[in-house]
């Protein structure tokens, strides 16, 4: 199993939206190395969902529904979407802030790459992060 990160704006596109739908295509990414990362998406991978821009913390998690496809909001076929649905609402939210802050999460792409809408987190950084949001 592989582990991601992945952002959305909550005004755009929230936690509680995402719920309350029950499922997201995740779409509109126009990042080539965001695609790739989504490409290498397999059904039943995990994603921490982050609040990006108001809040900047993760808030829960989602599973890999379905692998990428066509995205289906443009005609340029070199962009894909992937399907998510919700899995848990974190007990408690992990900020940018502490994951900057912490000896472990140091190196996280979080922080080198923080532009990037759809992240690879390594095994240790995901029980980590899992862990900080349950303590």
């Amino acid at each position: 199993m592989n582990y991601w990160l992945i952002k959305s704006e909550p005004f755009k596109y929230s936690w509680d939206q995402f719920v309350e739908e029950g499922k997201s295509m995740w779409d509109g990414v126009r990042s080539y190395e965001a695609r790739n990362n989504m490409m290498a998406m397999k059904k039943g991978d995990l994603a921490l969902f982050y609040h990006s821009n108001e809040g900047k913390e993760v808030v829960g998690l989602a599973k890999v529904s379905k692998e990428h496809y066509p995205d289906p909001t443009t005609e340029d076929d070199r962009w894909v979407v992937v399907e998510f649905v919700p899995v848990e609402h974190f007990p408690k939210t992990v900020t940018l802030a502490q994951i900057k802050a912490d000896e472990n999460l140091k190196d996280m792409a979080l922080v080198r790459q923080s532009r990037l809408s759809v992240i690879p987190v390594k095994p240790e950084e995901f029980d980590h992060i899992v862990g900080l949001a349950h303590a």
